[in-house]
């Protein structure tokens, strides 16, 4: 049976979905816009946009330049960074003071690119409702498996951060194994919540979240995307988390900090 989040989610996304008459339409992107503030100016007017769901996954209308070489590492999204730190063992933490245990989060995927992010450096985005909503290859990535795993909607907001106990394991997800071009590992987790009813990947036409489907497991030979590809978007604000081996990369970024797609965000150290 599906939880109260997940129907709430999908409630949402058929009124999101729903293409009202255009004067209407308009009327509700520009009310949408103005209510959160949000910055237009990468993309077409709100009412060139036929519903409310096209308003959240627009697309830039131009590429953002990025800076190519292969050792800096960019932002996969536009977002406010929640935590960017280091693991202890296995306990990570999704805001300060709030810990978890990353062998319950990572489900299903292989046991040694597990024990490879133990210690390891991390990064929690979160994308608000007002966030442009596509998601990046913050660098050039070989990408091993996708696991989708089913499970409840809750916000994820700072105020759920600190006060729902295991949030990004109790929350819908979709988790990306990876290598990165000099061979080490990179995880990204992509986290469901309240009102994100969907996460679209490009490369994997497959996956449908939120549908009340069982979990998905897909292992991939040669399946390869590069620094600032499209890999995807939230239906709505939502979080992604990158893990990488300890020592990877210079973090240049803080907890607390605005970035933005395209931003370098720090080097790797090999």
């Amino acid at each position: 049976m599906s939880h109260f989040t997940n129907i709430v989610s999908r409630g949402f996304g058929h009124i999101a979905n729903y293409e009202f008459p255009s004067t209407v339409q308009g009327a509700i992107n520009s009310l949408y816009v103005n209510i959160l503030g949000l910055d237009m100016s990468e993309f077409d007017k709100p009412y060139k946009y036929p519903t409310l769901n096209k308003l959240f996954t627009r697309a830039l209308n131009r590429p953002r330049e990025f800076d190519k070489d292969e050792k800096v590492l960019i932002s996969p999204c536009d977002s406010m960074i929640t935590e960017c730190s280091q693991g202890k063992n296995t306990q990570f933490f999704q805001i300060k003071g709030v810990e978890y245990q990353i062998d319950s989060l990572l489900t299903d995927i292989d046991k040694e690119a597990v024990e490879k992010i133990y210690n390891g450096q991390y990064t929690n985005f979160y994308l608000s409702p007002k966030d442009y909503h596509r998601y990046h290859a913050p660098c050039d990535l070989k990408i091993e498996k996708l696991v989708y795993v089913p499970a409840k909607l809750y916000p994820v907001n700072t105020p759920a951060l600190k006060y729902i106990k295991n949030l990004f394991i109790e929350n819908e997800r979709v988790i990306l194994q990876c290598k990165t071009n000099t061979g080490k590992t990179m995880i990204l987790v992509y986290v469901g919540a309240l009102n994100v009813g969907e996460m679209v990947f490009n490369f994997e036409e497959r996956v449908e979240t939120n549908k009340d489907l069982e979990k998905m497991i897909f292992d991939y030979e040669d399946l390869k995307v590069t620094k600032g590809d499209d890999m995807g978007h939230f239906k709505m604000g939502s979080t992604v988390l990158m893990f990488t081996e300890p020592d990877t990369v210079n973090f240049s970024v803080m907890s607390g900090e605005d970035v933005s797609y395209s931003q370098s965000i720090g080097t790797f150290t090999d």
